[in-house]
């Protein structure tokens, strides 16, 4: 009998802000993805925003200091993200798996995206990415460099770049063809390298396409069983934070789209993971979608916890 498909999207909690951080951390990661990988085809999407930017930023600081560093794009710098992850990721899966004597090969696809120039997104840039700052902090870069900066779910200060919505996966014949060999993949990095299509070929632009909204567009063209979201609680809930705070086992398509208009979903933070659900299960109705937390997701795939979004 086949094995049902993943789609898994790794949150910030999963990862780190720092290189030593984060190795400490996908540690952790790693016995939950091999947990999972021992009963279903994985394919594995994770974030980058405070990866991107702290490349960018350190790129950018030894450009002007004349350090012979030339300047950077943005998508070289997400490129550099997807492998510095990547790196981390798989060096920690394999080593999983070998303290499991399984034998299973882990593969990085530094993975191309395609997105619409025309996109409205481009407009005006929503997606966070660095490290927090405060107000006085971002006022001073934002004068200095042009950067965009605003409030994010009040943690902080984050420079905002454009998150276009994701058309197509440049690589995806080859994550399919390594996850018919029985690979685990992780691709789609930090929602994927942003290209857009010319003339002469793919070409990268400046922006952070969302790892949600990606990795529902990879469980769509994969035919994925289920889209998983790993975020760093164990249920979604509405009127969150508040005395009649409540937890969601399930909800369909039409009880997701209310609670949006309702407002009960934060704008950087739990509504663009129900969004792509909602990507998935609306245009792919043999598919599910769950959102928990990533040290539950084994029992969540049991029925015992997370949140189950189906059209």
């Amino acid at each position: 009998m086949a094995k049902k498909r993943l789609v898994i999207a790794l949150g910030g909690n999963a990862l780190g802000n720092t290189p030593e951080e984060q190795l400490q951390l996908v540690k952790e990661t790693a016995k939950t993805i091999v947990d999972l990988a021992d009963e279903y085809e994985v394919i594995i999407g994770h974030g980058n925003g405070p990866q991107v930017g702290m490349i960018n930023n350190a790129m950018e600081f030894s450009s002007q200091k004349g350090e012979n560093t030339p300047y950077m794009p943005f998508p070289e710098c997400g490129a550099m993200s997807q492998g510095y992850i990547g790196y981390h990721l798989t060096q920690s899966i394999q080593r999983e798996l070998k303290n499991r004597n399984i034998e299973k090969d882990v593969a990085c696809i530094i993975t191309q995206v395609v997105v619409d120039e025309k996109d409205k997104a481009f407009e005006k840039p929503t997606k966070p990415i660095g490290s927090f700052m405060t107000k006085e902090e971002a006022d001073k870069i934002a004068s200095e460099k042009g950067f965009i900066f605003v409030e994010d779910a009040g943690r902080g200060y984050r420079r905002v770049v454009p998150s276009p919505i994701p058309t197509k996966i440049v690589e995806l014949n080859i994550v399919e063809q390594l996850v018919n060999l029985g690979d685990i993949v992780i691709t789609v990095g930090g929602g994927g390298i942003p290209v857009i299509e010319t003339e002469e070929g793919y070409k990268g632009v400046a922006a952070v396409i969302d790892k949600d909204r990606s990795s529902a567009k990879l469980a769509l063209d994969m035919k994925a069983d289920m889209l998983v979201i790993l975020t760093a609680v164990d249920r979604v809930f509405i009127n969150f934070n508040k005395p009649n705070q409540k937890e969601l086992v399930e909800m369909d398509s039409i009880e997701a789209r209310k609670y949006i208009e309702e407002g009960h979903f934060a704008p950087g933070s739990m509504l663009p993971k129900v969004e792509a659900c909602l990507e998935f299960v609306e245009k792919y109705p043999n598919g599910k979608a769950l959102i928990t937390s990533l040290q539950r997701a084994k029992e969540a795939l049991q029925g015992k916890t997370g949140t189950i979004i189906k059209k």
